[in-house]
């Protein structure tokens, strides 16, 4: 069961975890509009500042992880406001919060709804959003400067840091939801045999080139691909039994098996192994599920690399 409090619990005492996001304001629209309304976190938890998602009629933003905008964080109701596309017009009511859902410092009556304008600041909480109409130019650009902080320089698989984010939230989603989760974890086999023989720019070449192949062949729309250090990565499958898993997990290691890695006309070998976890019905800790398929992946380099071994 979900560990979250009730609403009556809630306080507004959080701004210790709070962080700013910096603020660069672009006014101009593009060219003939285009492009969804969004709303951009500009304060809020770790990991959220400049984060943005693009608006749906309906969207629901709240501290339920079923929530179309979810916020992990305390001061934020389990379904705190809603958006409502009405006409031409974004409209936003509040559905009855602790702490309010407040517009360019007013606080708004519970159901009561407000016509948003572009660059306006919404509050839920101690989370402040600023919304831009669509085809501001300003979304995309803070789109494109969260996507550049969470990604990883090399790669362009996700980073350590936004692995150790997802994470929690991921479990978080599967035990309220009852969803299946897995996670699978793969490192490079002999990579330090690949620096010392063809020279670390080769190395940097296998590590962008494994990581575009699984990025274009097998990441589906939900996964999360990170590089979790060095020639590791891991794999997030929300929504995915171990049974699905299983396959996906060999379909990587043929896949990279099979593919022909190339640095100055010279053929590099590579090979991953790989260890494939799924969440257990008493898992509540990401650490946990986590090291259970990085502990599957050792047992694969234990036991003659270039293979899948499943946790128990």
């Amino acid at each position: 069961m979900s560990n979250e409090k009730d609403d009556s619990s809630e306080t507004t005492d959080h701004t210790e975890k709070t962080i700013v996001a910096s603020e660069t304001t672009l006014n101009r629209k593009m060219a003939g509009g285009g492009g969804s309304p969004v709303l951009v976190v500009l304060i809020g938890p770790a990991g959220y500042q400049g984060k943005q998602w693009s608006l749906i009629d309906g969207t629901i933003v709240g501290r339920a992880v079923e929530s179309q905008i979810f916020i992990d964080d305390g001061s934020v109701s389990r379904s705190h406001a809603k958006i409502e596309f009405r006409s031409n017009e974004v409209v936003i009511m509040d559905l009855g919060s602790t702490n309010k859902t407040i517009v360019n410092g007013n606080a708004l009556a519970p159901l009561a709804p407000l016509v948003l304008k572009n660059n306006d600041q919404v509050k839920t909480g101690n989370v402040v959003f600023k919304f831009l109409d669509k085809g501001n130019i300003e979304a995309f650009a803070q789109k494109e400067l969260f996507e550049k902080a969470t990604r990883d320089a090399l790669t362009g698989a996700y980073s350590k840091g936004a692995l150790i984010e997802r994470g929690p939230e991921v479990i978080k989603r599967s035990e309220t939801l009852n969803e299946p989760l897995s996670v699978i974890v793969f490192d490079i086999d002999h990579f330090k045999k690949v620096n010392d023989t063809y020279g670390h720019a080769a190395g940097d070449v296998v590590l962008k080139e494994l990581s575009r192949i699984i990025s274009t062949k097998l990441v589906r729309a939900n996964d999360f691909f990170a590089r979790y250090g060095g020639e590791e990565f891991v794999l997030i499958l929300s929504g995915t039994p171990v049974s699905a898993a299983i396959d996906i997990a060999e379909r990587i290691r043929k896949t990279i098996q099979e593919s022909e890695f190339t640095f100055e006309q010279t053929k590099i070998p590579v090979t991953v192994s790989v260890g494939c976890a799924s969440r257990k019905l008493d898992e509540t800790t990401w650490n946990v599920l986590f090291e259970r398929a990085d502990k599957a992946l050792y047992n694969s380099k234990q036991n003659g690399r270039n293979r899948v071994t499943i946790a128990n």
